[in-house]
């Protein structure tokens, strides 16, 4: 399981060793055989590490295991995550590996979530809009030259991103810029 959305809610995008470890989370589950991460930045709470609501947490697992082991191609295992970015003048064109008939917007409100930078790597709020079955373009008044984009990059992520089937896309990053884990080691 991904780390729940947790901490303080930001005004201002920017660096997060809470992302940085979902993303350690995502790169397990998606390179080590029998391994996944279900996402459940959407359960959590600002003040209780532990989300309250494990009903939803383990049918997010069961759905990874019934898909991946049990081979159950009938069972969508997860929400969107992100496949690469294409960029065109001011718009950043956001592909997603999608399951079902594509992406949404929970409740039908304007996407939250996403930022952008330039070279410049000084992360802006974006505005984004859902313009194909799996893909989202993304831009910022405040970001000319775009270079990069993240999305629900935060401890507690407000991102609403989903499949068709209400399941939240996963956080993530297109650039590789060093984050501030970069000089943690272990004991």
């Amino acid at each position: 399981v991904q780390l729940a959305n947790f901490m303080q809610i930001r005004d201002e995008p920017g660096d997060s060793a809470w992302a940085e470890l979902r993303e350690a989370q995502a790169m397990a589950g998606s390179v080590l055989p029998k391994v996944g991460a279900a996402c459940i930045t959407d359960i959590g709470a600002a003040k209780d590490i532990h989300p309250k609501n494990k009903q939803d947490v383990g049918k997010r697992l069961a759905r990874l295991a019934l898909h991946n082991d049990y081979g159950r191609t009938d069972i969508t295992p997860q929400g969107p995550t992100f496949k690469s970015i294409k960029v065109e003048g001011s718009d950043v064109i956001v592909e997603f590996e999608t399951y079902g008939r594509g992406l949404i917007s929970y409740y039908n409100e304007p996407l939250t979530g996403f930022a952008v930078a330039g070279e410049d790597k000084a992360w802006k709020w974006a505005t984004a809009e859902v313009v194909g079955r799996n893909t989202v373009k993304v831009k910022s008044a405040d970001v000319s030259a775009p270079v990069a984009v993240r999305y629900n990059w935060a401890d507690n992520p407000q991102g609403n991103l989903y499949s068709d089937l209400y399941l939240p896309a996963y956080p993530f990053r297109s650039d590789e810029w060093d984050g501030v884990t970069i000089n943690n080691v272990a004991p």
